[in-house]
């Protein structure tokens, strides 16, 4: 999975404080995710190895930004992330994205399948969610409401087991959640 967006200002603006001190939070969370598998760090900075030279899709010329917020990871299914996505501190987040990200009109994430064993680096996700935006959902990218299977054939996501996933996940973002009560957005 790759996300990117853009900030209403830059990262050390007011305006995304919000943010910034959800970051560490989410990244935990996911850590504690059932389905987790890893994530890219970035270059310079504390945390897990970048999986290559972090890159950006087109989306970001023209905006006056060197970078946008976002982020590389690898889960075992689409239910997993969708767990991780949809319910606990990340979804606390989503809920207040409005107030530090702009409004795009590119998608704000690609999902795609890799084969076990292999990590995707920032240059091929970039490419990945150029290529969804322009040509749609299909076996090469796509989306949650439009998911593809391994084999490349459209499936359904198992809402029954995403809403499992979410009851297993809760016990571990319970702390995480109980520290987002004391950050403003």
């Amino acid at each position: 999975m790759y996300n990117f967006g853009l900030h209403v200002a830059s990262y050390d603006a007011p305006e995304v404080q919000g943010f910034v001190r959800r970051e560490p939070l989410n990244f935990a969370a996911a850590e504690k995710a059932s389905g987790f598998v890893g994530r890219s760090g970035y270059d310079g900075e504390p945390g897990p190895e970048s999986w290559g030279l972090q890159v950006f899709p087109r989306f970001l010329e023209g905006s006056g930004f060197d970078s946008g917020p976002s982020s590389l990871s690898l889960w075992q299914d689409i239910e997993s992330l969708m767990a991780f996505s949809y319910a606990g501190v990340h979804a606390e987040a989503l809920k207040n994205a409005r107030n530090w990200n702009t409004k795009n009109v590119w998608p704000p994430l690609v999902l795609w399948w890799i084969e076990a064993g292999q990590r995707p680096d920032w240059k091929s996700a970039a490419s990945k969610l150029e290529w969804l935006h322009d040509h749609g959902p299909g076996p090469e990218a796509f989306t949650f409401k439009q998911p593809y299977g391994v084999n490349g054939e459209p499936v359904e996501i198992d809402r029954t087991r995403v809403k499992a996933l979410v009851e297993a996940n809760a016990p571990g973002q319970s702390d995480l959640l109980a520290q987002l009560k004391d950050i403003p957005i």
